[in-house]
């Protein structure tokens, strides 16, 4: 794409889905029309093509949720407005326990929905029949709020391929599933329809302040872009344009990964919500495959206790024929320019076997994945309390939308909007602060922060 003649109003750096929604909210809703989109490769192929695609509203964090549950609306009106393209479901999120009363979650939950969540939170208990089963998909008719299943007979009835000893379920009715991919798409239909533009090419360097001259390396040789305002939304080297900047960030990459393979045995319902084991666990391996495991200082953390939260749900709707699994056991920062990324090879087996303990079928993949299965990953960024940095950077006419760790994709319409509503000075939600570099100098609301040891992480 050629430099537009005298510069541009806005350059945002970043075409994954936070800097495409950025774009969109400026172009669309704030009647931006010079606009440029600057992105080395194909939009949304890094990160964002390696996204779980879920949504839900449940954080342990009353602003987290509100983020969310206003990120919820605008995927809403996308789906509305689209015909829904972006393939928007809604069968919730299952997180699963063995524990027969958890009170720290059922206060996680209460802390998380405020004020409304003596009318969200439902109990079912002693044979009671007022539970609605996911038996649809469909967004519009889904219930709200949460569902707390606590009757083991209830729990075999509606979710037969748990394993027997789940005690507990936290059925969040707000989440399920988009198509990132499809939303993404859709959205750059918008931006240029309103006349914003992409433009394929490498930042190698800002110089100056407000206007910024863009140095880029693009497929015809080096060239400058002036840009009135920036937009650091470049996910996971969001530090290396705030560097550029001058500007230091609390941030962190962490590799994650997840594998995707087709469901030839039928393991798993296809109504089945998107399940989360809570549980921690230690795999089981044989004397000779954890003396293998013990002797490799990289692989000797799998002996070990390991935590909780693997993933599993259906992908492709119910028509569809595939299953995905995740586990974001990793906790080690790892550099998003290395190459070839850190693809543990180990991982397929070691998420199978963590999964097998929910839902016991899995096991008959171990060791034999069908032909064609997916083993991927991609750069999570994040601060150490795990909320997005979205708003104005310390240089003036900088602005930034990222450290969406594990959370892009369905927190992106709600970044985007709000980090538009700054640049245009715009209203702004009541939590529009806390998501600013101001945060970090309220030491009550930090020390609360790091004394939540879930920080939301699923």
């Amino acid at each position: 794409m050629s430099i537009p003649e005298g510069g541009t109003d806005v350059a945002v750096i970043g075409a994954g889905i936070v800097g495409i929604a950025v774009a969109h909210y400026l172009a669309v809703r704030h009647g931006v029309r010079r606009l440029v989109l600057v992105e080395q490769g194909d939009p949304m192929a890094l990160t964002s093509a390696q996204s779980g695609e879920n949504y839900r509203n449940w954080w342990p964090h009353p602003v987290m949720r509100a983020f969310t549950d206003d990120a919820i609306d605008l995927m809403e009106e996308i789906a509305r407005a689209s015909d829904n393209r972006l393939r928007m479901t809604r069968r919730g999120y299952a997180l699963v326990t063995r524990r027969e009363n958890p009170e720290d979650l059922f206060a996680e939950l209460a802390r998380g929905y405020g004020d409304g969540a003596a009318s969200r939170i439902r109990f079912h208990k002693g044979g009671d029949t007022g539970y609605v089963p996911a038996t649809s998909s469909d967004w519009r008719t889904a219930p709200d709020g949460v569902d707390v299943l606590m009757d083991r007979a209830l729990i075999r009835a509606h979710f037969p391929s748990y394993a027997p000893d789940v005690a507990t379920i936290l059925h969040i009715r707000r989440a399920g599933d988009i198509s990132g991919q499809q939303m993404g798409a859709w959205m750059l239909e918008q931006i240029r329809t309103a006349g914003g533009r992409l433009m394929r090419a490498r930042l190698a360097g800002i110089d100056g302040g407000a206007p910024f001259t863009l140095r880029l390396e693009g497929a015809n040789g080096p060239t400058t872009l002036r840009a009135d305002r920036i937009v650091n939304a470049a996910g996971p080297f969001f530090g290396d344009v705030a560097a550029m900047l001058g500007e230091p960030v609390p941030l962190q990459t962490v590799f994650q990964q997840k594998i995707a393979f087709e469901d030839r045995e039928r393991a798993i319902p296809r109504s089945m919500p998107f399940s989360i084991d809570l549980d921690g666990q230690t795999l089981s391996w044989t004397e000779e495959e954890r003396e293998i495991l013990a002797s490799d200082p990289t692989t000797v953390p799998l002996t070990r206790p390991m935590p909780g939260a693997i993933h599993c749900r259906p992908e492709g709707g119910d028509g569809g024929t595939w299953l995905k699994l995740g586990w974001a056991y990793n906790r080690t920062p790892s550099d998003p320019h290395a190459e070839p990324p850190p693809v543990d090879p180990n991982f397929p087996d070691v998420v199978l076997r963590g999964a097998s303990r929910l839902n016991p079928s899995l096991a008959a993949y171990l060791g034999r994945l069908p032909r064609g299965a997916r083993h991927y990953g991609g750069y999570y960024a994040m601060t150490p309390e795990n909320w997005p940095l979205i708003g104005p950077m310390r240089t003036p006419g900088a602005f930034m939308a990222g450290a969406l760790s594990g959370y892009g994709t369905m927190a992106a319409t709600a970044t985007g909007a709000l980090c538009a509503a700054w640049m245009q000075d715009a209203a702004r939600p009541d939590y529009a602060d806390l998501f600013t570099l101001r945060r970090y100098d309220d030491a009550a609301l930090m020390a609360e922060l790091r004394g939540d040891e879930s920080k939301g992480v699923l």
